[in-house]
């Protein structure tokens, strides 16, 4: 979503299947906590600097490992997969056209990352369309066009608990989630229009197709600076929590379990099973620390979903390794030094945990 850019913009100026006849469900889970893989995992997260959750399952064996594996995390755009999963299954189900074509509208306009902001407004794209930016490049305006048009984010989570999948939960749209930000600076900020927030989230960035916003963006940004927390006060992980501020949550092994169910075609169609892959394998948005590192020493292709606020830079997905598909989810929070840092130990972990199954290349 790249929500670490709006935020920090804003503060310093700002598990059950669901029964379904789709399909073989994989190995059964077999998690020892002292197993090789465990230990591995220990030892590696025990080197983050920040505090680290990690599920990994080998589909084919069905061996699984855990490190703060129900621990509560801030989703970020992970959460996007769920959204995903969801009209996919509203699509089997016949309540979805997906070659629906839903006009952008000026008050559909987020900002963060994605495409279609700068794009023109009254541009048709199919929900496809839209759910195939939601993931690859993060669309935030993707995002909120698709939540519109189903009813919100309650829709998503009761999907989510039909699954039994409770520990994954959205809190937010995107523009009430950077809206909530910047009144929690401000109080007076309540008043703030769509299309104030808009501005606000694109405050070192082009406006998109609303450059008309740049007078009242620089003047809200006056504003901000002088609300934004002085050194020593509340800072911005403050002002992300409590919990109801994250834009979502989950928990390492809740997702974890949701690909798999994308992987085995448990949760939809094979048909649309081998879309949402399809898509996740194309992800290109706000860097790449396992699939990046996987695919250039191991040749290994990943489908995989980042997410990423102050703090945290989160990954998610399915990896391709020779011996079978691995379906890891990483998150984390409270990152301290820089995030490439933190990035660069998720892309080790990753190509360890791919030798663990597959042996060392070559």
């Amino acid at each position: 979503m790249r929500f670490r850019t709006a935020v920090s913009v804003a503060v310093f100026l700002v598990h059950a299947l669901l029964a379904a006849p789709f399909g073989w469900a994989g190995a059964s889970a077999q998690e020892a906590p002292d197993s090789p893989l465990s230990r591995l995992l220990e030892a590696e997260l025990g080197r983050f600097p920040g505090i680290a959750g990690l599920y990994v399952r080998h589909l084919g064996t069905g061996e699984a490992a855990s490190v703060r594996g129900e621990e509560r995390f801030e989703s970020a755009s992970t959460i996007k997969v769920a959204i995903m999963g969801h009209i996919y299954r509203m699509a089997d189900a016949g309540e979805i056209d997906l070659t629906e074509r839903i006009e952008l509208q000026r008050s559909d306009l987020v900002g963060g990352s994605g495409i279609f902001r700068y794009k023109g407004v009254g541009l048709n794209p199919s929900i496809r369309d839209l759910i195939t930016e939601m993931i690859i490049t993060s669309d935030n305006t993707a995002t909120d066009m698709l939540l519109r048009r189903i009813g919100g984010v309650d829709p998503v989570n009761e999907f989510l608990e039909e699954q039994g999948l409770d520990a994954l939960r959205m809190r937010h749209t995107v523009y009430s989630y950077f809206r909530g930000l910047y009144e929690r600076i401000n109080p007076g900020f309540v008043s703030l229009s769509r299309e104030d927030v808009y501005a606000l989230c694109c405050a070192n960035t082009l406006l998109g197709n609303v450059p008309s916003l740049a007078e009242r963006r620089d003047s809200l940004n006056r504003e901000v600076a002088q609300s934004a927390p002085a050194p020593g006060e509340q800072g911005t992980s403050d002002l992300l929590h409590p919990e109801e501020n994250w834009f979502g949550v989950a928990t390492p092994r809740a997702m974890g379990q949701l690909l798999e169910r994308i992987e085995t075609c448990t949760i939809a169609s094979e048909a649309s099973c081998e879309e949402m892959r399809r898509i996740l394998r194309n992800t290109q948005a706000s860097g790449t620390p396992i699939a990046g590192a996987l695919a250039i020493h191991l040749s290994v292709p990943v489908g995989h979903k980042t997410g990423g606020t102050t703090g945290v830079t989160n990954d998610v997905g399915i990896i391709y390794a020779r011996s079978g598909p691995v379906v890891m989810a990483f998150y984390n929070k409270e990152i301290a030094g820089p995030t490439a840092v933190a990035e660069i130990r998720m892309a080790e972990v990753a190509r360890m945990v791919v030798e663990y199954f597959d042996g060392p290349p070559g």
